[in-house]
């Protein structure tokens, strides 16, 4: 069986390969946003929730078993196809390092029920993933998350609680049927600059 394609929309394959009978299977996108001040304003207000919703705190080595098993529970809830699939975390990639940065909120009882995962390249940040427990979704508890996450390693409230440098830039992407994500990414500031589709190759095509 022929594997599906990942292609930038406007990549000339495109035309040829549908041409051929190859089918768009997913749509997926990527985004930007700027650490300005601005944003900073926009992301203090979807972080104002924050403590609403829970206690929000960057996670360490010893949150490791919470996160994966808030990964395991979570890991069909994922929306999309080869572009946008979830990788479950193991041990290793669980635990925050300091170009991997985690952060999470904690129930009143200590459980995690929501954490968000950055990679760290110089100034750029790139959104590995976010996700809310089941049970708690639909109360912005995400889109808090992420946006007090933006402010700790874009503007730390002190020099030795974020990385050096300051991001200055942020990356995230997602499903083009995931409209939750959209709307979070959207009322953060992330501009789309990229758009992906996950071609699928004809019936009976053998590969």
């Amino acid at each position: 069986m022929t594997s599906p394609r990942i292609l930038p929309a406007d990549h000339p394959d495109v035309a040829a390969l549908t041409a051929e009978g190859w089918t768009v299977a997913q749509e997926s996108w990527a985004a930007r946003a700027e650490a300005t001040d601005e944003a900073r304003r926009r992301w203090e207000e979807a972080a104002a929730v924050v403590k609403e919703l829970g206690a929000f705190r960057q996670l360490t080595s010893d949150d490791v078993p919470a996160a994966l098993a808030l990964d395991a529970a979570t890991a069909g809830d994922y929306p999309g196809g080869p572009a946008t699939a979830h990788a479950p975390m193991t041990a290793e990639s669980a635990r925050p390092t300091d170009v991997r940065r985690a952060f999470g909120l904690f129930a009143a009882d200590g459980a995690l029920t929501a954490m968000t995962y950055v990679d760290l390249e110089g100034p750029v940040a790139e959104v590995d993933f976010t996700v809310v427990r089941a049970d708690l979704r639909g109360h912005g508890l995400g889109t808090a998350l992420k946006a007090a996450s933006m402010l700790a390693l874009a503007f730390p409230a002190s020099p030795d609680e974020g990385p050096s440098p300051a991001v200055t830039v942020f990356r995230t992407g997602g499903a083009a049927e995931n409209a939750a994500i959209r709307r979070a990414s959207e009322r953060l500031g992330f501009v789309v600059d990229e758009r992906w589709l996950t071609l699928a190759a004809p019936t009976g095509d053998p590969g």
